[in-house]
């Protein structure tokens, strides 16, 4: 073999030992096996996404596994009602799963009850509970269904009326994005539904959860199902490798970005190392207050080269990311640390050129209805040829708990930064020291007038939390002593 033949031969050999330690590395992050044999479709908004899942369930002949954050009690919502109350009738298993906190406000029990006397199973993920005082920070932020273990659908969108646009109040559709999937991996879809079913109530029968090794091959894409926990930070890790891998592009789609300073810093070493990063967040929001708070975060990205834009349209929902035309991330998974710590989330990371390169196609049409927003010459943001809207921005659709998260967030960095001088502040950040200074000032005049009004309500909690933990202390004694009983006498 000549000399060029052997270098060829090292090469390959050294790009096949680096994909592969790539793939060990993504594989561990994520907790979560790269599957092949699988078909993909690309699904944008609800006029894409209803109709797919509406035909999926209207197909269905064994069983349906529903799992979203918020169902509104709203056109869409009875719409999805009906046709999952009518599939019951006809004898198909519907399971549903529903955020407390997410239905909260948006869909009455009589919804619930009306679905349940049509012989849809629903069960509610995590309402108050006397011995869970924080029980409220864990919510399961999943948009997933599957049909028969034969098609799983995983998006960002919940079921409401916003996805689908309000046209006599002149609101356009939510902008969001979704996959289709068939093949094997909708076994990982459907395993992590009946993970967060068993969670609160009865296990699923076996016999109607779709099994890996059952499912024939329905194409050549590989992929892999995230299905992130609360602590366990897994998409978190994925997102950081990514950021840490990526060699020529990464472009980034997401509703309440929040950074933390991991991430942040993870973003801004890409650009520097020549990578073409981009976020695209939403310009208007569900709770407008906080619009100061995110551009609050801009500036350290892009000092350092990334490149921010804010969707001119109603509101930007999706959360999507595409990486050198060859890795794409699509899911529920918000980049901020109530997404990536305290919530039940699941994500679709795929890795295949075609449908990498429909991400970037999307991404750039988005784009075109975005406005980028620049460091002008004295270090401000500003927004150029911003557009003033004529009609009402958004409608709440949803995700406040994110985006007050994101806040949240935000003011502690901006506190924080000003106690300590670790970085420069913005202007855009004098509102939060205003704000912040008049909420704390108010606390302590109340508190010197009215020192019970501080003392009895932290009582109550303080009382609250401890009898919380000794009844799950006595909770778990009584299971060892139950588990010590059932032991083998040897």
């Amino acid at each position: 073999m000549s000399a060029d033949g052997h270098r060829y031969r090292r090469e390959k050999n050294a790009i096949l030992s680096v994909r592969k330690l790539a793939s060990q590395a993504f594989s561990r992050a994520a907790g979560a096996p790269l599957v092949d044999g699988n078909s993909v479709r690309l699904l944008k908004d609800a006029k894409e996404n209803y109709p797919a899942w509406l035909d999926a369930i209207a197909a269905a002949e064994r069983y349906i596994h529903f799992e979203s954050y918020i169902i509104h009690e709203d056109k869409a919502g009875w719409m999805f009602a009906d046709a999952l109350t009518a599939k019951a009738r006809e004898g198909v298993r519907v399971r549903l799963i529903y955020d407390w906190m997410g239905g909260l406000g948006k869909t009455s029990r009589s919804f619930w009850n009306h679905l349940r006397a049509g012989g849809v199973d629903v069960r509610c993920y995590n309402p108050p509970r006397l011995d869970s005082p924080l029980g409220w920070v864990s919510r399961d932020h999943r948009k997933t269904l599957t049909v028969d273990g034969e098609i799983g659908f995983v998006t960002g969108l919940c079921v409401g009326q916003a996805w689908a646009g309000v046209p006599e109040k002149s609101l356009e559709p939510w902008r969001d994005t979704g996959i289709e999937v068939r093949g094997p991996s909708v076994a990982n879809i459907e395993r992590a539904f009946a993970n967060v079913w068993d969670m609160i109530g009865e296990d699923l029968p076996n016999d109607e959860i779709a099994q890996f090794e059952t499912i024939e091959p329905a194409g050549d894409v590989t992929l892999r199902v995230v299905a992130s926990e609360p602590a366990s930070a897994g998409m978190l890790r994925v997102d950081q490798l990514v950021a840490t891998l990526a060699r020529e592009r990464l472009w980034l789609t997401d509703a309440y970005y929040a950074g933390t300073t991991s991430y942040v810093q993870a973003l801004r070493a890409a650009a520097r190392d020549g990578v073409d990063v981009r976020l695209l967040v939403p310009s208007a929001s569900d709770i407008p207050v906080l619009k100061p708070l995110s551009r609050a975060g801009y500036r350290p990205l892009l000092e350092a080269g990334v490149r921010v834009f804010e969707w001119n349209g109603t509101m930007l929902h999706a959360k999507t990311a595409v990486a050198d035309c060859n890795w794409a991330r699509v899911g529920s998974t918000n980049l901020n640390i109530a997404s990536w710590f305290g919530n039940l989330e699941l994500d679709v990371v795929i890795e295949d050129v075609s449908f990498a390169e429909e991400m970037e196609a999307t991404y750039l049409r988005d784009l075109e209805n975005s406005t980028e927003i620049v460091l002008d010459a004295q270090h401000k943001l500003r927004a150029p040829k911003q557009p003033a809207h004529s009609r009402p921005v958004t409608t709440s659709g949803g995700g406040s708990g994110g985006r007050a998260a994101a806040g949240a967030i935000r003011i502690g960095n901006a506190v924080g930064a000003a106690f300590t001088n670790r970085r420069v502040l913005e202007p855009v950040e004098a509102q939060i020291m205003v704000s912040t200074s008049l909420l704390l000032l108010a606390i302590a005049v109340l508190t010197w007038f009215f020192p019970r009004a501080l003392t009895y309500p932290l009582i109550v909690v303080l009382l609250w939390i401890s009898l919380a933990l000794l009844y799950r202390a006595y909770r778990l004694q009584i299971r060892g002593d139950k588990e010590q009983d059932d032991s083998p006498k040897t």
